[in-house]
């Protein structure tokens, strides 16, 4: 898969992951691991750029005795998530395009 499209996949997973409320690394993994593997330092590299770009931001909190990171969606993250249903309808026409050409030939 290319570089480029994988990354921008899992951005809007981890973005998934979170919308419904704040959450910390490992539960992120744990949520998603029905649907993508992802290693902690994939996740902690998107989740650093996810909040450079402004898509969520990050709080610090004690559980435990240990500070844990929480990770919230920003609206910019929420339009991220809108954005990526609409252009995956173009995927999905692209997919059916090629398919299409397999199933003809």
């Amino acid at each position: 898969m290319d570089a480029q499209l994988k990354r921008g996949l899992l951005d809007v997973c981890v973005l998934a992951a979170i919308k419904d409320g704040d959450s910390y690394g490992y539960k992120i993994i744990k949520d998603l691991r029905p649907y993508i593997e992802l290693s902690e330092s994939t996740l902690y590299t998107i989740l650093k750029r996810l909040e450079t770009g402004g898509m969520l931001t990050v709080r610090s909190a004690e559980h435990e005795g240990r500070l844990r990171k929480y990770y919230h969606i920003t609206d910019a993250g929420m339009r991220r998530i809108e954005e990526f249903r609409s252009e995956w309808a173009e995927m999905i026409s692209v997919y059916q395009f090629v398919i299409k050409e397999e199933h003809n030939g």
